[in-house]
């Protein structure tokens, strides 16, 4: 594993490139550019960065526009705020299904001590039920490269869950496909199905496991729709399926997965944020507190197998 980078700050410096390859590239933001790191398109692109203020609906429906006249929007601001626009996400970008990718970050409880306000932990859910929408959330800042291009060649909308939180680099020289998994890690105990940041996690919770002689499979499910559903069909039919996310157990990765094993049968516990808003405190504090950290991973699975 490589020096920690944010997945932010791989999806800034890959849009910036991909600017220089394809002019309808656009960037569009709320004021935050500094944090989601569209600076870096901002300061490469000057003539094709808009800054809408805070005005997070009427970015969004600037970039309706600009897909409109063939353009390939890229809009940012934080995960928290999809909530603001979401009416012209849904009806201005999805009902048309226009080619606008929405790069949102600070997803997830990681954000840390600014607290409940500021931690999208329902993002997830909301892209999912709209029609037409692809869900990509990378587990590093390499990843977030290879999503952004992904997300570019894409003709419709894409939403691009992004982190503020360093990590490790754990997809060197892994494909990255849209709606195939890629496994990290095999074992025959237990599967763990994870995506964004709680991969490290995960990885971290197959050591602990692993030194007590039970091995699990680490499974970046870096598309959560469309859904890798024949990888969860083929792992639930030998082990149980325990999903780990940043993101609420209501509509997100785990509930994405537990369809798949309502129809298809398998065992699943789904880890995550309960019914309920975030606090501030240090993000391993958080992750710890809600048992998202490997230690608390690991015991979970030891004890639920």
């Amino acid at each position: 594993m490589s020096e920690k980078k944010a997945t932010r700050v791989g999806y800034g410096e890959e849009l910036a490139a991909l600017g220089f390859e394809n002019d309808k590239i656009v960037a569009l933001d709320a004021d935050l550019s500094c944090s989601t790191m569209t600076q870096y398109f901002a300061k490469a692109h000057p003539d094709r960065f808009f800054n809408s203020g805070i005005a997070e609906a009427n970015m969004i429906t600037m970039a309706a526009g600009l897909s409109s006249m063939g353009y390939i929007p890229f809009c940012s601001t934080f995960a928290v705020f999809a909530s603001r626009c979401f009416e012209q996400i849904r009806n201005g970008v999805c009902y048309p299904n226009l080619n606008v990718k929405i790069a949102f970050s600070h997803a997830g409880i990681t954000v840390g001590e600014d607290g409940a306000t500021h931690q999208a932990i329902e993002d997830i859910a909301l892209m999912r039920v709209l029609p037409g929408m692809t869900i990509l959330c990378p587990c590093d800042a390499e990843e977030a490269k290879r999503a952004v291009r992904a997300a570019a060649a894409i003709n419709g909308p894409v939403y691009l869950r992004l982190a503020r939180l360093a990590t490790p680099v754990f997809s060197e020289g892994m494909p990255f496909e849209v709606g195939k998994a890629n496994i990290l890690r095999k074992g025959e105990r237990a599967a763990l199905i994870t995506c964004g940041l709680m991969v490290e996690s995960c990885m971290k919770a197959a050591e602990i496991l692993a030194a007590k002689g039970i091995e699990v499979t680490v499974v970046n499910m870096h598309t959560i729709k469309p859904l890798d559903e024949e990888i969860v069909k083929t792992l639930a039919k030998d082990m149980k399926i325990f999903t780990v996310e940043e993101h609420s157990t209501i509509g997100g990765l785990g509930d994405a997965v537990a369809a798949v094993i309502a129809e298809h049968g398998g065992r699943l516990t789904k880890l995550g944020m309960p019914d309920c808003f975030g606090q501030s405190a240090s993000p391993a504090e958080l992750l710890d507190f809600y048992g998202l950290s490997p230690e608390k991973i690991a015991a979970t699975v030891e004890n639920g197998i």
